[in-house]
């Protein structure tokens, strides 16, 4: 797919928080915490029905970590098309517009400096973000899909790839202010295919991500694992029946706050050269402790 790479602060001082800009119609203002939508239990939904998740095809809901901002990835018509949707509270109430074309799967850095785009990334700055930039060496030739960081900088990612079978979910660690050559997570992590959208705690106690396992219910599924006294990673633990389905249940990611859990589930295929109709769904994440295992 072809980014289209803008001047990114100038389309975010567009989206100044009033009506013009973009429409009400389009993006209604919401009021309150979480686009003003009422908290999940343990059950999953949709997240903003109707407004967010819709009938078409909306990918990797994201907060920053002042949970002011809202972004994800919307499709656009019957085409393969997609745009950066970005909500801001101002006063509590949420304000919608187009950021630009997709740009790529955000992830916050923990400090919200960084907005990670595979191995591309904005920097915040007093008037909004920079313009996109490549990650250097050792990362310029390596094709990420979601590049995840840790409050240590430690990067965590995957590597898309048409097949996606040999490629699997890597690090790579900050030492002397220089990234160290990726290398792969150990074989707790990395069994099974389609190895994608790790998504790593601030404090890297555990990591999330997505595969085809044996252990699954059909197509990826959602999985954890959580970091042993010794450094190592424990054994993957499929996130259940409750999240997990039949359908591809992908991109899992966990709020600043630590309450809910954020993830994408495909509702029905695309037909012929059509996106897929993708929701964004989010459930409490009181799971993640118990499902750790006991000391």
């Amino acid at each position: 797919m072809k980014h289209i790479c803008t001047s990114i602060i100038l389309i975010l001082s567009t989206m100044a928080m009033s009506n013009k800009g973009f429409s009400q119609d389009k993006f209604p203002v919401l009021e309150g915490a979480y686009l003003g939508q009422k908290p999940p239990g343990l059950i999953p939904k949709a997240f903003a029905p109707g407004v967010i998740s819709t009938e078409g095809y909306e990918y990797s809901g994201v907060f920053t970590p002042d949970m002011n901002e809202f972004y994800f990835i919307k499709g656009v018509g019957d085409n393969r098309k997609q745009e950066f949707v970005a909500y801001k509270r101002k006063n509590n109430r949420w304000y919608g517009a187009i950021m630009s074309p997709r740009l790529g799967q955000p992830a916050f850095s923990p400090d919200g400096k960084t907005m990670h785009l595979g191995r591309r990334y904005l920097e915040r700055t007093n008037n909004g973000w920079s313009e996109r930039k490549n990650l250097d060496l050792p990362f310029t030739d390596i094709r990420i899909m979601r590049l995840t960081s840790s409050s240590s900088g430690t990067y965590f990612f995957d590597t898309w790839d048409k097949s996606n079978k040999d490629f699997p979910i890597r690090y790579s660690r900050l030492v002397d202010g220089k990234y160290e050559q990726p290398k792969p997570l150990s074989k707790e992590i990395n069994t099974g295919t389609q190895l994608n959208h790790p998504f790593i705690a601030p404090d890297e106690s555990y990591l999330i991500w997505d595969a085809i396992r044996d252990d699954g219910h059909g197509d990826s599924d959602l999985y954890i694992s959580y970091r042993q006294q010794d450094g190592s990673w424990g054994q993957a633990i499929n996130l259940g029946d409750k999240i997990n389905t039949g359908a591809w249940d992908a991109a899992g990611y966990v709020t600043p706050d630590g309450k809910y859990f954020f993830f994408n589930r495909m509702i029905s295929p695309g037909v012929g050269d059509a996106l897929p109709n993708v929701d964004i769904y989010w459930v409490d994440a009181q799971f993640i402790e118990k499902l750790r295992p006991k000391k």
